[in-house]
């Protein structure tokens, strides 16, 4: 269990319920030409043919230092699990769905013009980064979410040496194929930009700018070239942006002045074209520095405005990595609601009642238990007798804790033992019964995702108040259970050996002095 060199490791329970482990693609794994895509398809495909109903995970996973469900939540608004259709299943310290969500919208939505209004002027890579690929794409990117979108889709396009040919200067790439010289496209795309600064309104129809620069430049199949290959391209201190009319559905084209964004480059640079080459590689390394210097390592001296947000979503997004996806729950159901010899389903689930244990010489009652419903099929004259006779069987196959579960009633339905089952409930309907399980001391315990801390009081800073999974530390006063992350203590360090919490603190200190 504790070793982490599988390329897959899941655990599948009899009830349909699994865990995915352990997922290591090829950077993981010596030897392996599997990659994290094609393992997580083969999972999903054993998922469903072992007719699973939900399978959770743990997402830590990360790509070069960059924790993917970071990146791809900005990107996709989902992790990258979510491309199997893996959502948000619970939060670490205090972080519900509705915060996941809005932190995540809150950084998609980020304009990159404001990133480069407050970082550009200490960080000239980042508008250069952003121009970049701007100029590559063939649709506006305006957002944050737009920028890392467009760079993950280039990554899955580009083989790992594979290498994009292109011209810089007038802001465009030009095939190798390409029948027009670099010399005569460059005069093109200047004749075209004069035409839109001489224009009477910001925005101008592509026939209009085609007509315009037509004066210049005679050859209407090279106009319509540079037309379709200019959107959103860097021309000189000029981004040229282009856009479907919403009301006309006529494609139009204005010019942004960005020479307060973009360092001024040399004249000299403007006026010559440039052959430059990109690599998977510098995608990568583009990529990393976007996430480290917008994302993780933001400076906290520009926490101002609508910035001053990045820190905490970034926060909330990280400390959202346990996923789950719900798979054949109603196909489930509907597959086995009419069976061979004249069986029909039903689905059922306990609820243990009075169910005292002894720890440490104090007798002390757990909570409320209803597990997962479970099908049953009977014969259409069953009585709510041998339902339960069958449902203790199925219980105490299925968990290992209730080897001695007795059930004695319906908990959900007025209803006697010697009643027919189909006489109350439909077809598929679903039935709660209630019982007890007595055993010995810490069988009763493992039905618990929590195990033997079952009975742990969370009162954190953060909102937590269950365990969710992350260290913790117990006040030696109260008892009461916080985040070490969340009462300061830095994660390399081992929790203190006597520890109290802030409230106990207080209290001590506020104790009159004894005589």
């Amino acid at each position: 269990m504790e070793l982490q060199d599988h390329i897959m490791h899941g655990v599948f329970h009899s009830n349909g319920f699994g865990h995915l482990l352990c997922l290591n693609g090829l950077e993981a794994v010596a030897g392996s030409n599997l990659s994290g895509r094609q393992i997580m398809n083969f999972w999903d495909h054993l998922c469903n043919a072992l007719r699973a109903r939900k399978v959770s995970l743990n997402d830590i996973s990360t790509k070069r230092g960059m924790e993917l469900r970071l990146m791809h939540g900005i990107a996709y608004k989902a992790p990258w699990f979510g491309s199997w259709g893996y959502k948000f299943s619970r939060g670490s310290y205090g972080v519900i769905q509705p915060m996941y969500e809005k932190a995540i919208d809150t950084l998609r939505a980020m304009p990159l013009c404001i990133l480069v209004h407050y970082l550009g002027s200490s960080n000239h890579d980042i508008p250069i980064i952003f121009s970049r690929y701007q100029m590559l794409s063939d649709h506006s990117l305006t957002t944050l979410g737009d920028m890392f979108q467009f760079m993950l889709e280039l990554k899955t396009r580009m083989a790992e040496e594979n290498l994009l040919d292109s011209y810089t200067g007038p802001g465009m790439f030009v095939e190798q194929s390409c029948r027009w010289s670099p010399k005569r496209i460059e005069m093109a795309t200047r004749a075209i930009v004069e035409a839109l600064k001489r224009a009477d309104f910001r925005w101008v129809s592509r026939q209009e700018v085609r007509d315009a620069a037509r004066i210049y430049i005679g050859d209407t199949g090279l106009l319509d070239f540079v037309l379709k290959s200019l959107g959103n391209h860097m021309v000189g201190n000029y981004l040229v942006r282009r856009c479907l009319n919403p009301v006309t559905k006529v494609l139009e084209y204005c010019l942004e002045d960005v020479s307060n964004i973009v360092p001024t480059q040399d004249p000299k640079v403007k006026t010559t074209i440039h052959q430059y080459r990109m690599s998977k590689s510098q995608l990568m390394k583009d990529m990393l520095y976007l996430y480290k210097h917008i994302l993780k390592d933001y400076p906290s001296s520009l926490n101002v405005g609508i910035l001053s947000v990045v820190p905490t979503a970034v926060r909330i997004i990280l400390d959202a990595k346990y996923f789950a996806k719900e798979y054949h729950e109603d196909q489930h159901q509907a597959r086995v609601e009419i069976g061979s010899e004249d069986k029909l389903s039903v689905y059922c689930t306990i609820m243990l009642r009075n169910n005292n244990i002894n720890i440490e010489g104090t007798t002390t009652t757990l909570p409320p238990l209803l597990p997962p419903f479970e099908c049953v099929r009977l014969r259409r004259s069953a009585t709510f007798n041998e339902l339960m006779v069958e449902v203790e069987k199925i219980f105490r196959d299925l968990y290992w804790g209730m080897k001695n579960l007795i059930l004695d009633s319906v908990a959900n339905l007025e209803a006697n033992g010697k009643d027919l089952v189909f006489g109350q409930v439909e077809v598929g309907g679903k039935v709660i019964f209630q019982g007890s399980n007595k055993g010995g001391i810490g069988e009763e315990m493992m039905y618990y995702e929590g195990g033997s801390n079952w009975n742990k009081v969370v009162v954190c800073g953060c909102g937590a108040r269950e365990d969710d999974g992350e260290r913790m530390v117990s006040c030696d006063i109260c008892e009461v259970w916080q985040h070490t992350k969340c009462v300061g203590i830095p994660h390399h360090q081992p929790t203190p050996q006597i520890f109290l919490c802030k409230r106990c603190e207080n209290e001590i200190v506020t104790l009159p002095a004894f005589p």
